[in-house]
C-alpha cells in the first residue's frame, strides 16, 4: 500500500533500462524502501520493498548510467536537472553571515516587493527536504500591503468572537484537563496576545501582521510530516534574506484558526485548503531600518552522548 498524501495516494513507476544498467549497485545502496536489487549483475524491482515507491527519485538521480526512470507521485524524468558545480555553492563562511546577520523585521518600507523577488524566494523554499514526497506543502501569498492588512482585519474580526478562549472561568476549567504550561502560555502568551491584537487593530495599528509588502502561509495537510511547513518556511526566509529583504516569522496566527467551525470558514473565506498541526507566517519587504550589532542565541541544552 502506498503512502497517501493530498496530492497522490498511488506508488510511483520504477522504469528499469537493463540495457543501460551496469549493474554497479548506486541505486540499491540510496533506495530505503529496499525496492531494488542487484541479480546476475543487473538491478530489478525487489519483493522486499516497505511501501512500495515514494518517488523521491533518488535512484534516478544517482545512477550514472540514466538506466532508471520514476514516473508518478509528481515525478518524471523531466524534473532531473544537473547539480550546480561545487564552487557554486556558498562556503560556511558565507552562510553564517547570512544567518547571523539575519534580525526579525517588523518595520518596512511603504514600497511593494517585485513579484520576481516573491517568485524565487518561492522557487528556493520548494527545495527544503521534506518527510515523505511529493511535497504537502501548501503557500498562501499575499503579495501586497492591502491584501496583507485585509487578512489582519478579517482575523481580528474573527479573534473577537474567541475571547472566551481565554475569560477566566474557561482556563479555570481547562487547568486540570491540559496541563500547568499549556495554562501558562495562555495566561501569559494566548490572552495578552488577542488583546493587543483587537484593540491596537481598533486603534489603527497592524501588530498581527504589521502591514508587511508580502505575507506568505506556509501550512500541510492532513497527511503532511509537520516539519515540513515550518522547514520551507525557513528555506523562504533565509532566501528573502539573500535577497537583501527583511523577514519575520509569525506564528501566532496559524493556531488560532486550526479548530472549529468558524475556523474552518475563516480558512475558507481566505483560500485555506486545510487545518494543518504546524504552520507559520513569513512576512518580507524592504526593511525600513537596519540594525549595526547582533546578540548571541543558545539553545536550551546540548547534550553529547
Amino acid at each position: 500500500m502506498s503512502i497517501p498524501t493530498s496530492r497522490t495516494k498511488e506508488q510511483a513507476r520504477v522504469l528499469i533500462d537493463e540495457n543501460l544498467c551496469n549493474g554497479c549497485g548506486l541505486c540499491v545502496s540510496v533506495c530505503k524502501d529496499f525496492s531494488l536489487e542487484i541479480v546476475d549483475k543487473k538491478v530489478r524491482l525487489a519483493d522486499t520493498a516497505v511501501f512500495g515507491c515514494i518517488g523521491c527519485g533518488h535512484c534516478m538521480m544517482v545512477c550514472p548510467q540514466e538506466a532508471i526512470t520514476i514516473e508518478g507521485r509528481c515525478m518524471s524524468k523531466e524534473d532531473l536537472f544537473d547539480l550546480p558545480a561545487q564552487e557554486t555553492a556558498c562556503d560556511f563562511s558565507s552562510f553564517r553571515s547570512l544567518l547571523t546577520r539575519r534580525r526579525s523585521i517588523r518595520e518596512f518600507k511603504d514600497i511593494p516587493v517585485d513579484k520576481a523577488l516573491i517568485e524565487q524566494v518561492i522557487v528556493a523554499a520548494q527545495t527544503a527536504p521534506m518527510g515523505l514526497p511529493p511535497s504537502d506543502v501548501h503557500v498562501l501569498v499575499l503579495d501586497t500591503k492591502e491584501k496583507v492588512h485585509a487578512f489582519a482585519a478579517d482575523f481580528t474580526a474573527y479573534l473577537e468572537k474567541l475571547k472566551w478562549l481565554t475569560s477566566g472561568w474557561f482556563l479555570a476549567l481547562m487547568r486540570p484537563f491540559w496541563g500547568k504550561a499549556n495554562n501558562e502560555l495562555f495566561r501569559g502568551f494566548v490572552k495578552p496576545c488577542l488583546k493587543v491584537y483587537t484593540e491596537r487593530m481598533k486603534n489603527g495599528e497592524n501588530v498581527i501582521n504589521y502591514d508587511a509588502p508580502v505575507a506568505l502561509y506556509f501550512y500541510g495537510s492532513p497527511y503532511s510530516d509537520p516539519a515540513d511547513p515550518l522547514v520551507a518556511a525557513t528555506y523562504a526566509m533565509l532566501a528573502a534574506e539573500s535577497l537583501g529583504l527583511g523577514t519575520c516569522m509569525l506564528g501566532a496566527v496559524h493556531p488560532l484558526i486550526q479548530n472549529g467551525k468558524a475556523a474552518q470558514r475563516f480558512r475558507e473565506q481566505h483560500g485555506i485548503r486545510y487545518a494543518s498541526r504546524e504552520g507559520v507566517f513569513v512576512i518580507m519587504g524592504h526593511p525600513a531600518i537596519h540594525y549595526k550589532k547582533g546578540v548571541k542565541r543558545t539553545f536550551a541544552s546540548v547534550d553529547w552522548r
